[in-house]
C-alpha cells in the first residue's frame, strides 16, 4: 500500500513538474498543514525566491503529507520527483547517518547551543554530508524540543512510561533511548499517526509543541509531559536534478530562499513555546511540567551506543563543546 500510495504522488509530481517546469514553479512538500511553522516556512521560501528571482521563479506547497511521507518524499528528491522538502531529521538518517548524532537525547541544552551549531561549522559540515547523498541541504531549520503526549497517564518518571506504546519516527537512536526508557517504540510514517492515536494502535507520540498545537493531538491525547527530551531539527532539501540544472546565480536564491524558510520558521517555534502549551491547555489537555530529566537523561545514554559504535565520539563531543 506504502509503495502504491508513493507510486501515485510520484506520478501526480511528475505530471505537475513537467508543465510547471516550464513557468518555473517549484513545489514544496511537507508533513504537517500550510498554516504550521512548516507553512510558515514554505510560504517564507517561495516569497523570498519570487523575490530575488523577480518572479522567474514561483512555488506552492504540498502539505500534509500530500506526496506521502517523509522518507517517501526525501526519495522523491533522489528521483526528482519532487523539487523542495522541508522535513525532519528522523527519517533523514537513513539516507544521510551522520545526522543521527542531532537526534541524540539530551544532547543540546537549550534553543541557543542547538541554533548555534547547526548554524556554525558543524551544521555546514553536516549539509556538505547530505549533499554526498543523491540530496542538497539547502539549510538547517526546526522543530524544537520533543516531548511526551499520550491518553494513558501522566509522565513524570521513567516508570510512567513503562510498558506505553508510543509512536516514534523510524529512527533506531530515538527508538533505542525510548527502550531503554520503558516504553514500546512504534515507528510509523507521520500522515498514520492520528488515526492510530485515535483508533488506540498506539498510546502516546512525541513531538515539538509546535507539532502536537498544528495537529491538534489534544483530540485524541490527554497529557503532554514536557520533557525536552531531544532537540528537533529540520532541514530544508532540494533536488539534487533541479539544483544542477541551474545557474550559479539561480542556485543562490534557493539557499538564500531556505535561509529565509528557516529565520520564518524559527520565530514560530519562538511565539509557540509559550502560546503552544497555554493552547494545548485550552483545549483540555493536562500539561506536566514538574519532571525530573536527570533518571531518563541517565536511561538514554544507551542510546548514544547506536551512534558512536559506528561512527566513534568526536562529533557529539564537538557539539557539547559548542559554547
Amino acid at each position: 500500500m506504502k509503495h502504491t500510495l508513493f507510486a501515485v504522488a510520484s506520478t501526480v509530481a511528475l505530471i505537475a513538474g513537467s508543465s510547471a517546469y516550464a513557468e518555473q514553479s517549484i513545489v514544496i512538500g511537507h508533513a504537517l498543514s500550510p498554516t504550521s511553522h512548516y507553512g510558515l516556512g514554505a510560504d517564507a521560501f517561495i516569497a523570498k525566491l519570487e523575490e530575488l528571482s523577480g518572479g522567474e521563479f514561483t512555488g506552492t506547497q504540498a502539505p500534509a503529507g500530500q506526496l506521502g511521507g517523509e522518507r517517501d518524499m526525501i526519495e522523491g528528491l533522489q528521483i526528482g520527483s519532487l523539487d523542495v522538502v522541508i522535513t525532519s531529521t528522523g527519517p533523514l538518517g537513513n539516507f544521510v547517518p551522520e545526522v543521527y548524532a542531532l537526534d541524540l537525547p539530551f544532547l543540546f541544552r537549550d534553543y541557543d547551543h542547538a541554533r548555534k551549531t547547526l548554524d556554525g561549522e558543524i551544521g555546514q559540515e553536516l549539509l556538505a554530508k547530505i549533499d554526498e547523498n543523491q540530496l542538497v541541504g539547502l539549510a538547517w531549520s526546526e522543530n524544537g524540543f520533543r516531548h511526551v503526549t499520550n491518553s494513558q497517564r501522566p509522565i513524570r518518571t521513567p516508570a510512567d512510561l513503562d510498558g506505553l506504546k508510543l509512536r516514534t519516527m523510524e529512527n533506531k537512536v530515538h527508538m533505542e533511548a525510548f527502550s531503554a526508557m520503558g516504553a514500546a517504540p512504534t515507528p510509523m510514517a507521520f500522515p498514520e499517526l492520528f488515526t492510530a492515536l485515535q483508533q488506540g494502535v498506539v498510546d502516546g507520540q512525541e513531538n515539538p509543541i509546535t507539532v502536537i498545537t498544528a495537529s491538534k493531538f489534544w483530540e485524541v491525547q490527554n497529557n503532554v509531559s514536557l520533557t525536552g527530551h531531544v532537540y528537533s531539527p529540520v532541514a530544508v532539501l532540494a533536488s539534487p536534478i533541479l539544483i544542477d540544472g541551474l545557474t550559479d546565480e539561480q542556485k543562490g536564491w534557493f539557499y538564500e530562499a531556505a535561509k529565509a524558510s528557516a529565520v520564518a520558521t524559527r520565530a514560530e517555534v519562538n511565539r509557540l513555546e509559550d502560546a503552544g502549551v497555554a493552547l494545548l491547555r485550552e483545549n483540555g489537555m493536562e500539561v506536566i511540567t514538574d519532571i525530573d530529566k536527570a533518571p531518563f537523561a541517565e536511561l538514554a545514554q544507551t542510546a548514544y551506543k547506536v551512534y558512536t559504535d559506528q561512527y566513534g565520539t568526536e562529533l557529539v563531543e564537538r557539539i557539547q563543546a559548542v559554547e
